[in-house]
């Protein structure tokens, strides 16, 4: 039995919602008392999650790369809900497992659109709601790829760490209002971004968690709930580590 967070009455918004990470947030943001938009641009899959689970949940479907389909978004939670008090940028892709040096320039440009001006395009646009209610939480989902750099996966690596420095700065740029920006740092999950990497990459991510396996989405749900929360008062700019023992800082 899980502990429940008091997220009640409180709006959230979750990228990538439909499926993988996203889904387990979204389920532990209902069952904690919120309201949930869940933003993902596979449309059909976001409204069969919505449909299945229990609570106030609406599916809208948006590509974090297009900034006018998140403002878009923006204006048609504020029209469903009135406020937006959670933001969580899970949106994600792998991208291929590749060297650097033979990294195809497409997929390059493709990974950071979403992992990166995925989460700067959401903040742009809720930001200004969050302080004109002088109260907010924004979690960004990073990676422990974000830290330490996995081999074959540039891209991926390079797009998390930067995630890592833009929680950092929007989270002093936002200290004198009630708005927390904080990051999280998981370990690899068991999720549909696995399709995306080669069984060898899939294992030598394995190997590097002392604890010997990968994270659970609701694990990381859970420390998502926590920095959602408004007990999460004082921290911000932060990076929570949830990575099975890999890092030491």
């Amino acid at each position: 039995m899980s502990n429940k967070i008091d997220l009640a009455g409180k709006i959230a918004v979750v990228t990538g919602g439909a499926q993988g990470i996203g889904r387990a947030i979204v389920e532990r943001f209902l069952g904690c008392g919120a309201a949930v938009a869940i933003w993902d641009r596979d449309k059909q899959l976001a409204e069969k999650t919505a449909c299945e689970l229990e609570g106030k949940v609406t599916a809208l479907a948006v590509d974090v790369t297009s900034y006018a389909e998140v403002e878009r978004a923006r204006d048609d939670t504020m029209a469903l809900y009135g406020r937006i008090d959670i933001l969580v940028n899970n949106a994600g892709i792998a991208g291929p497992n590749a060297t650097t040096w033979q990294y195809p320039l497409d997929a390059w440009r493709a990974v950071m659109a979403v992992n990166l001006d995925g989460p700067f395009h959401c903040c742009r646009a809720v930001v200004p709601v969050m302080i004109s209610q002088n109260y907010g939480r924004i979690v960004n989902i990073a990676s422990i790829a974000g830290k330490e750099g996995n081999p074959n996966a540039p891209a991926y690596s390079a797009s998390k760490a930067a995630v890592i420095a833009l929680t950092k700065s929007l989270g002093k740029e936002l200290a004198s209002h009630d708005i927390a920006v904080n990051c999280i740092t998981p370990a690899a999950a068991k999720t549909a971004i696995f399709s995306q990497m080669t069984q060898q990459h899939i294992d030598f991510m394995l190997s590097k968690i002392p604890r010997g396996r990968f994270v659970t989405v609701q694990e990381i749900a859970a420390l998502v709930a926590f920095c959602a929360s408004a007990e999460c008062s004082f921290t911000t700019g932060a990076v929570f580590d949830i990575s099975g023992g890999r890092a030491t800082y």
